[in-house]
């Protein structure tokens, strides 16, 4: 009788686990979305590119190289996603807990008097009674129609979408370092350049000083000169001060607010090679950003899984099995064993509407998911098709700006072997110096631009992040196998 006893819970929870196989709602699937088949017109079709992590060591630096690496660790945005992803795992064991029984244990002791008063006490009973009862609790929902494991599905996608979103705030950090470093190595480059004109300008001004002395010049012209020193020293200024911030934001960035950076030199940089962009269709696993997206929509599905389940009556099993006696040393004997079990059916007869708008709030969701993803495979196609036109437009833009670089110097040596013999005025000298000087700063704006023209299309394409192997996600607790309803 005690193994019956034992028996009849077990066998009706395999009942219920038997009858969970069914699962509403949509399963998730890959949207298609329609690309073309190159990101340019006159682009052969070729594999996806793989792109290795890392891919800022391609310029050879070891300051820039050590702030991402630092950065990767001290950023807040960074340890912000983290913890995101340890919230949501927690929420992942948690939504998952609810596909197995919660099982109690509580334990009573109680004594007591009766009273005299309305009904005699018979003689030689008892006036002090005690009672000591323990009992092992279990209730369990059978998840017939799938909202349990919807509601874990949408939560392990959820726990997915976190790591995805990580990779994005790395990958944009990243992004947003290099650039800012590029950034403040140009701004050495233009101080450089400009304090070397600011030296010949200086002595062309001394040498003018010294021939109006002799009569040799006119006030006019050594003015001129004066007033150029005056302008080049007030655009050394403006430099200096927009490389300060430079090295604040990258300081902000990698977590190091004390961050002292040495001069350094874009022009020393070398020009890293254009990854192959590879196929569109390769973005949707190398972005993380789209990775993330297309979690966020399978979450999403399966939420409309667990509204809809909520449309259907719910069953929950229950089952207690213990000991009562007034005894404690009879207290774990044979006849002072004590069970029950039950079932319970919450069936929805009128809520007026209220289980359809949520299923209906959630299909919404849904479609609003789905339209971010659609919104977000498009846009990292729009990316890689920038990055690629950029990078030849830029390209074809430094070699003319060096050509023009390379005139104006050489029409800076002409006009001043023309002042210096008496052929000229010192105004010529002035227009060769700004045209030579606004030329160089020009050649190192495209330089820059050229290099970050790369750097975006290795984050358009990626960065190495997507196509690393995601950490593991704790797999949602299965009851049973699902099967189709």
């Amino acid at each position: 009788m005690k193994k019956l006893a034992l028996q009849r819970p077990a066998l009706l929870l395999s009942v219920g686990l038997l009858l969970s196989g069914c699962m509403v709602g949509p399963d998730h699937v890959r949207p298609d979305v329609p690309l073309p088949a190159r990101f340019a017109a006159t682009q052969a079709a070729q594999p996806a590119a793989a792109i290795a992590r890392g891919w800022w060591k391609l310029f050879e630096d070891d300051t820039l190289n050590a702030l991402v690496d630092r950065a990767l660790v001290e950023n807040s945005d960074v340890q912000r996603a983290v913890a995101r992803i340890e919230q949501a795992d927690a929420l992942l064991r948690e939504v998952g807990a609810a596909l197995f029984p919660d099982v109690g244990l509580d334990a009573a002791a109680s004594r007591s008097r009766i009273s005299g008063v309305g009904s005699p006490i018979p003689a030689g009973a008892p006036l002090y009674r005690n009672n000591f009862q323990t009992t092992i609790s279990t209730s369990f929902e059978v998840d017939f129609w799938g909202k349990l494991r919807r509601a874990s599905e949408a939560a392990r996608a959820q726990a997915l979408g976190t790591r995805y979103a990580k990779d994005t705030v790395e990958l944009t950090l990243v992004s947003q370092l290099v650039g800012n470093y590029l950034n403040l190595r140009a701004l050495d480059a233009q101080l450089a350049l400009s304090r070397d004109t600011l030296g010949t300008r200086r002595d062309n001004a001394d040498i003018l000083r010294t021939r109006t002395e002799r009569g040799l010049s006119t006030e006019l012209e050594l003015q001129q000169s004066l007033g150029a020193v005056a302008a080049i020293a007030a655009q050394i200024a403006d430099l200096e001060r927009s490389r300060a911030i430079a090295e604040n934001q990258l300081g902000l960035l990698s977590g190091q607010l004390d961050l002292n950076i040495a001069p350094g030199d874009l022009r020393s940089l070398p020009l890293p090679l254009q990854p192959p962009a590879g196929l569109p269709s390769s973005l949707l696993d190398a972005r993380p950003d789209i990775r993330q997206a297309e979690a966020e929509l399978a979450s999403a599905s399966a939420q409309i899984g667990v509204a809809k389940a909520a449309l259907y009556p719910s069953i929950s099993l229950t089952g207690n099995y213990g000991s009562q006696s007034r005894e404690l040393s009879d207290l774990f004997s044979s006849p002072a064993n004590i069970w029950s079990l039950g079932i319970g059916l919450d069936l929805p007869l009128f809520d007026a509407g209220r289980r359809s708008a949520r299923v209906d709030q959630a299909t919404a969701q849904q479609k609003q998911a789905l339209a971010a993803y659609v919104s977000t495979v498009r846009g990292a196609f729009t990316d890689v098709r920038d990055a690629l036109v950029a990078g030849t437009q830029y390209a074809q833009s430094v070699s003319a700006l060096q050509a023009q670089t390379d005139a104006a110097k050489r029409t800076l040596e002409l006009a001043q072997k023309r002042h210096d013999a008496g052929y000229s005025p010192y105004l010529e000298v002035l227009d060769a110096q700004r045209s030579a000087n606004d030329a160089s700063l020009a050649l190192v704006r495209a330089r820059q631009a050229q290099l970050a023209t790369v750097v975006n299309l290795y984050v358009a394409l990626g960065g190495g992040w997507g196509r690393v192997q995601v950490k593991a996600v704790p797999a949602p607790p299965e009851a049973v196998e699902p099967a189709t309803p």
